[in-house]
């Protein structure tokens, strides 16, 4: 091209338009600032205020960001931005750390260690032994106003504040302890009344749900006026709750609950007749290190210390988002720490490619990153001590079946669902077209990944030591829903569930419950996982191509939707399957082009689990059973696509599975002095990677390669190095 003066001005022209500006913020400033590097604004809002002004000029055309010094910098309301805050695709706006996780944003209330002191009054509930050990601060001048009381009964967070030390979670006073034997579980089998509705009972409180009364002797002095609470499993596995006692006849051995619970106490569950509880938020437990106890009324907080110098006390106070963003486009922030809040830590709420990287999310006790919209990313952010969920993504729209492609990708999530114990998942996913891969989930109660809707991928986690202190639930859940079709769960590895106990059947890998519909399970690797698969009466539901090691059940499908009486119950708001099918106009385009199976469903045996096509998995020493069909499902095998499975024993043990009976399975088995090596790297550090020669791709030619060293965390700009794992291969 010939060079010309108009050319240069273009030129010039360009580089001015796409020219970057940086806006400084530092906390420690003094004067009010211009956003200079000589001068920087001290607050965030002063630099969203500039950034805001521009308007429509030509400086709204450049990108910008904001740097923000080292520090730490407290709300005590939401910082906030909205549409008229965003950025555009040629112009986006960066909100960053000038070094990364050195900037700390809190929502919280800073204590000196120096503020509490002896507790040397007379007449406090707690033991003699402890009392030396108890220190108590006086929050009157920090807090003026009192704290709102606990309620009758809560599920998920409690109300604020929450106690932090040096960065743990401190234990609101209970009993048993959580290091004491069962668990720190205190057990029951006898409900006096279990709380569900009497339809002939006279009195008319009783005809509804209602609170319920157990037997439990223990020789516990509470004071119930000032108030006890059980944290209880009070039926399902799957169900907890709050509920503070409102009796207690120490003669019978007698506890009468003040609120009802939505099962009932002890009124029938799928786990053991043996329901657990412990007792909180009472003075006189408090009594081991790292217990705390507030009285609300007179703002003193109680503490018995961690360690005997304790660095950084923060009271979590802050009951609203640290960060809360609505219709704002093209905005991202990074390398920010946000620590110490009692709500969502960040939401958005209708954003359009807004990004939180390289971020740390911790003491919360409500859920990590809310995300609503489209396109935004949450990437290489770390995420743990969450009350609830670590990341929820939702969006995109069903009805039109158009995906939300929101995106969470390598992110370590781990110590979640602290204060909602159930369905509180590491990631959850709801909507269309929502993206999970790349990430490290582990260390929770329940689920990792909970989701429903459609087109969603989760592709590449690597999930551990999850679904802990539950039962009947999975690392992956969905369930009840003919309408959550389009899923992809593919190349995830699942291991050491609940405690990896070889016994353990209750905990599942991937669970799609009460005929859940049109998922595909394809190249997952299940080791220690308990029942690995399972497909409760569900169709549609491929399981294609996946590795099952040292599971007590390798594969449960049945046909629950041929004999429970609740099936599509239209009176039954969580059942009603065809009633949430109708909603979605599932036999009218897009619904019935994408899902032509699920369009025709009333047409052919819908109560039946047809359509699951079970091909080329790979079972190695299974320990129970291989496949658990139940009765039902085996009548109708003719009709399922079973076949190119394979099932190694690979030392010939009598004690392990065999599947010669069912079709579509081939059973190899080995000896003793000539083991079967089925080619993986290691399996003893569990690295299922498998060699170019490995005997699986002998015996089935077809197995595809599942790209297992791509599994999990990886390095990028944000992630510099990857966790440290013990000899088990487990995080430290």
């Amino acid at each position: 091209m010939r060079y010309t003066p108009l050319c240069h001005l273009i030129l010039l022209s360009a580089l001015t338009l796409h020219a970057e500006r940086t806006i400084h913020v530092d906390g420690a400033a003094r004067a009010p600032g211009d956003g200079s590097a000589e001068h920087p604004f001290a607050t965030l809002t002063a630099a969203r205020d500039a950034i805001r002004a521009r308007g429509t000029s030509d400086a709204s055309q450049e990108p910008v960001t904001v740097l923000i010094a080292p520090g730490d910098y407290r709300f005590t309301a939401p910082f906030e931005l909205n549409e008229a805050d965003s950025g555009t695709s040629d112009a986006p706006i960066t909100y960053r750390a000038a070094q990364p996780l050195k900037t700390r944003f809190i929502g919280g209330i800073s204590l000196s260690p120096s503020a509490f002191k002896p507790l040397t009054e007379t007449g406090t509930p707690i033991e003699p032994d402890v009392l030396p050990h108890i220190r108590v601060c006086d929050l009157s001048a920090l807090h003026p106003d009192p704290f709102p009381p606990f309620p009758n009964s809560y599920q998920g967070r409690p109300v604020p504040p929450w106690l932090y030390v040096d960065g743990e979670s401190m234990t609101l006073a209970r009993w048993p302890n959580a290091d004491a034997p069962n668990q720190g579980w205190a057990t029951f089998t006898q409900a006096i009344d279990n709380g569900l509705p009497k339809p002939d009972a006279e009195d008319p409180a009783l005809r509804k749900i209602h609170p319920g009364s157990f037997v439990f002797a223990t020789n516990r002095h509470w004071d119930i006026g000032a108030g006890v609470w059980l944290r209880g499993y009070w039926t399902h596995d799957w169900s907890d709750q709050v509920i503070r006692i409102a009796s207690f006849d120490a003669e019978k051995g007698i506890i009468a609950l003040s609120a009802p619970h939505v099962f009932g106490i002890n009124a029938g569950t799928w786990g053991a007749k043996e329901r657990r509880f412990y007792a909180l938020n009472t003075l006189r437990e408090l009594d081991a290190p790292g217990e705390w106890f507030l009285d609300r009324k007179q703002n003193r907080l109680y503490l018995y210390p961690p360690r005997e110098a304790p660095g950084e006390i923060v009271l979590a106070t802050l009951n609203e988002p640290l960060l809360r963003m609505r219709k704002t486009r093209h905005v991202t922030f990074t390398g920010i720490d946000f620590a110490y809040s009692h709500a969502d830590m960040i939401r958005l709420e209708q954003t359009e490619k807004v990004e939180i990287a390289g971020c740390r999310i911790r003491n919360t006790a409500g859920g990590g990153i809310s995300v609503n919209g489209s396109g935004n990313i949450v990437r290489s952010c770390d995420l743990s001590i969450i009350g609830t969920t670590g990341i929820y993504l939702s969006g995109g729209d069903r009805q039109r079946l158009i995906p939300a492609h929101n995106l969470a990708e390598n992110n370590h999530i781990h110590h979640y669902g602290l204060f909602q114990r159930t369905y509180a998942p590491g990631v959850g996913a709801n909507g269309c077209g929502q993206i999970v891969r790349n990430n490290l989930i582990h260390d929770a109660p329940h689920n990792a990944i909970l989701y429903g809707g459609n087109e969603h991928r989760f592709e590449r986690n690597e999930i551990f030591r999850v679904v802990m202190e539950t039962g009947d639930a999975g690392a992956f859940y969905t369930g009840r829903d003919w309408t959550s079709q389009g899923n992809i769960l593919r190349h995830n590895y699942i291991h050491h569930l609940g405690g990896g106990d070889a016994d353990h059947v209750n905990t599942m890998g991937i669970y799609l419950d009460d005929c859940d519909c049109g998922d595909t399970l394809e190249g997952n690797v299940f080791w220690k996982a308990g029942r690995a698969i399972m497909i409760g009466g569900g169709r549609d539901n491929p399981v294609i191509n996946n590795l099952v090691i040292d599971c007590p059940i390798a594969l449960h499908i049945d046909s629950r939707g041929m004999t429970w009486k609740q099936w599509n119950d239209p009176n039954d708001g969580s059942w009603c399957l065809e009633k949430k099918a109708e909603q979605l106009h599932y036999r009218q385009p897009p619904w019935s082009e994408r899902y032509p199976h699920l369009a025709a469903i009333l047409d052919r045996s819908p109560r039946e689990p047809l359509d699951n096509p079970v091909r080329g998995n790979v079972f190695v020493d299974i320990t129970k059973k291989v496949c658990d069909f139940d009765g039902n499902f085996l009548k109708l095998i003719d009709k399922m696509e079973i076949a190119d499975n394979l099932v190694m024993n690979t030392a010939g043990s009598e004690s392990l599975a065999k599947a010669e009976t069912v079709k579509g399975f081939r059973t190899l088995i080995g000896q003793a002095d000539n083991p079967i090596d089925p080619g993986f790297r290691n399996r003893a550090k569990g690295d299922f990677e498998l060699s170019d020669t490995a005997r699986i791709y002998v015996e089935l030619p077809a197995f595809k390669k599942i790209p297992f060293r791509s599994i999990g965390l990886y390095r990028d700009t944000y992630r510099t190095a990857l966790p440290v794992r013990d000899k088990e291969g487990l995080v430290k």
